[in-house]
């Protein structure tokens, strides 16, 4: 099994026929991702090449999944048009709306999350300004390369996306059941929490690494869902510990206000909560590989 993308999913590309759709979506077919389709209202009814496979190109998310039963979309719109792509994709129904798209205004980002509350859709959306989701040897939704791992129970969610690569090389040996880069941003979709619970629900995910950044409170909330509602070993690891306070590092939502969201206030919340919290990626590797080492494997894992 993996969490929210597996060998079942069928995805279709928003912005399909831009430059950065059309290099990850061959990317994407390369690594085993089911592609159905793309999207964009000005070439309805077109067809684009990629990787010898020919893929429609709908007018809208709604026709595509009619035409195509896809479940997922991967979203490449530019900042501009991100807003509509999303509530698009809301509207349709989509389950699963993965948003890679960097620079959403954060009144847009808040419109179409308030939106999908609004309506009461079940679309998940992951992102923005995020890698994507991968489940290795399923599916591959986003721009995370898929050769740097392989499949196996390590359950990865991270802020990330350079971290969250950094991560699955080390433990590459290991391998991963589902690997989540959620973004950066002050307003995202899936959060630390959403990922830690489908990772505990999932038979074939053994041990969980959370990777978080300063800013904000959602490690220290996560810390509180662990100690409350995980039974699975969590390995976790913050990154900023010396980011000087008040600047904004990277992600927009990364900015430290006096004590609040440092990154020594989340690795005391987490450790509290029982997590191996590492000092550095690679001692963070370390440690999920000696859990993953003490972990009594179910009959017929990995």
């Amino acid at each position: 099994m993996a969490i929210f993308l597996n060998s079942d999913s069928k995805v279709i590309v928003q912005g399909l026929t831009g430059s950065e759709g059309m290099k990850h979506a061959t990317k994407m077919l390369a690594s085993g991702t089911t592609i159905v389709g793309g999207v964009n209202a000005r070439k309805a009814g077109q067809s684009v090449t990629v990787n010898d496979r020919d893929l429609t190109v709908y007018g809208t998310v709604a026709e595509a999944m009619t035409a195509t039963g896809a479940d997922v979309s991967v979203i490449f719109v530019p900042p501009t048009f991100a807003k509509d792509a999303v509530i698009e994709a809301i509207d349709a129904g989509i389950g699963l709306a993965v948003v890679i798209t960097e620079g959403i205004p954060v009144h847009d980002a808040a419109a179409f999350w308030a939106h999908a509350v609004a309506t009461g859709n079940t679309t998940r959306i992951i992102g923005p300004n995020c890698p994507g989701i991968i489940s290795p040897g399923q599916s591959n939704a986003g721009i995370i390369p898929a050769d740097i791992t392989d499949t196996g129970r390590i359950g990865l969610v991270s802020k990330s996306g350079t971290l969250t690569y950094q991560m699955m090389y080390e433990l590459r040996d290991i391998g991963f059941s589902t690997a989540i880069g959620i973004g950066g941003d002050p307003i995202i979709g899936t959060t630390h929490i959403d990922a830690l619970a489908a990772f505990e629900d999932d038979p074939d995910t053994d041990v969980i690494v959370m990777i978080g950044e300063i800013g904000g409170d959602a490690e220290e909330r996560a810390a509180d869902y662990i100690h409350h509602h995980i039974s699975k070993p969590v390995v976790g690891y913050v990154a900023g510990f010396t980011a000087p306070e008040g600047k904004t590092m990277g992600h927009a939502g990364a900015i430290v206000s006096g004590s609040s969201g440092t990154a020594h206030a989340k690795k005391q919340a987490l450790e509290t909560a029982g997590v191996k919290v590492g000092k550095t990626p690679t001692e963070t590797a370390e440690h999920a590989r000696e859990l993953m080492a003490e972990t009594p494997r179910p009959h017929g894992g990995h």
